[in-house]
């Protein structure tokens, strides 16, 4: 379950790492996504397939919230997903022209 504004806080003073609701959930998505992508173009993939490929996606998510959660020599995990879900829908809206 996602953890609300005073759990986040507590976290945070404690200097507990969390992983965000969006970030952790992104495994099931990402798992919806694989499947729609097989059905779509036909394919079947092995077990190790989909594993391989769920893990790449995840080390990605991973990446991405380090890299834009860094705050000095900790990473603010629900900051690093927030930033990086927002230059996600930017980068597609400009795109897609919108920008």
């Amino acid at each position: 379950m996602p953890s609300d504004l005073d759990a986040i806080r507590v976290f945070h003073e404690s200097r507990i790492l969390f992983g965000p609701a969006k970030a952790a959930n992104a495994g099931g998505v990402a798992v919806s996504g694989l499947e729609q992508t097989q059905n779509a173009m036909r394919l079947s993939w092995t077990r190790e397939e989909v594993d391989a490929k769920l893990l790449e996606i995840m080390r990605n998510i991973h990446a991405r919230c380090v890299e834009h959660g860094r705050d000095g020599d900790s990473v603010d995990y629900l900051r690093g997903a927030n930033r990086a879900g927002f230059l996600k829908v930017a980068e597609a809206m400009r795109a897609q022209g919108v920008l």
